[in-house]
C-alpha cells in the first residue's frame, strides 16, 4: 500500500533503478545520501527551471554527501532528449509505479495554484527562447503531476520528506542542504 502525502515512508527497501544512460543507480546509497526528487513529465518548463539550480551548485551538494536522483513520469526516449545535460540520474517512470510507491500524487492544483504561476512564466519564457526544449504536446501521464523530495540515508532511513502542494512546491538546494546536515549522525 502507498503511503499516503500526510504519512511518508519511514524506510525504504534496496532498490536498483535504470537510469536513461543505463547506469544502475542503488537506492539507498550506501556511500551517500540520496535526494530523491519527483518532478512532473519530461520538458516540463517549472522542472527544467528548478533542475537548473540543482546543476548550478551540483559540486556542493556531491560535497555534502549527497547524490541526486530525479524520477519523470515520461518514457525512458522522450527523458533522455530533454535531461542528457545533467549531471545527475534521471529515471523514467512511465506507468508512474515508483510514484505510487512513495505515494506521489497529482492533482489539478498543480497548476490552479496561483504559487505555481511565477515559475510557469519563467519556465515557459525560457522554453519559448529555446534554452530548454518544449514539452511533447501530449504527455501519457498528464501535466497534473505534483512534485516531491526525499532524503534517504544510506541504512534506508528517510529523515525528511516533502510533497508539493503545487507544481513549483518542492526542495531549493538550501532546503535540501540543511536536511542533509540535520539527518547526518
Amino acid at each position: 500500500m502507498a503511503p499516503s502525502t500526510s504519512n511518508p515512508p519511514t524506510t525504504v527497501g534496496r532498490n536498483q533503478f535504470l537510469s536513461v544512460t543505463g547506469e544502475h543507480i542503488p537506492v539507498p546509497d550506501p556511500d551517500s545520501l540520496v535526494h530523491l526528487q519527483f518532478r512532473r513529465f519530461a520538458g516540463c518548463p517549472i522542472c527544467n527551471l528548478h533542475l537548473q539550480s540543482f546543476v548550478a551548485r551540483h559540486a556542493e551538494i556531491r560535497a555534502a554527501g549527497i547524490r541526486e536522483v530525479v524520477f519523470f513520469h515520461s518514457p525512458a526516449a522522450e527523458l533522455a532528449e530533454h535531461t542528457a545535460d545533467l549531471p545527475f540520474a534521471t529515471i523514467a517512470d512511465p506507468d508512474r509505479n515508483v510514484y505510487r510507491q512513495f505515494g506521489v500524487e497529482s492533482s489539478p492544483r498543480a497548476l490552479l495554484d496561483p504559487r505555481s504561476w511565477p515559475a510557469i512564466v519563467r519556465g515557459g519564457a525560457l522554453t519559448v527562447r529555446g534554452r530548454f526544449r518544449a514539452p511533447a504536446a501530449r504527455q501519457a501521464g498528464g501535466r497534473l503531476g505534483l512534485p516531491a523530495d526525499f532524503l534517504i540515508a544510506p541504512n534506508g532511513a528517510v529523515p525528511a520528506a516533502k510533497y508539493g502542494a503545487h507544481a513549483d512546491d518542492q526542495w531549493s538546494v538550501d532546503d535540501l542542504l540543511e536536511r542533509a546536515a540535520t539527518a547526518r549522525p
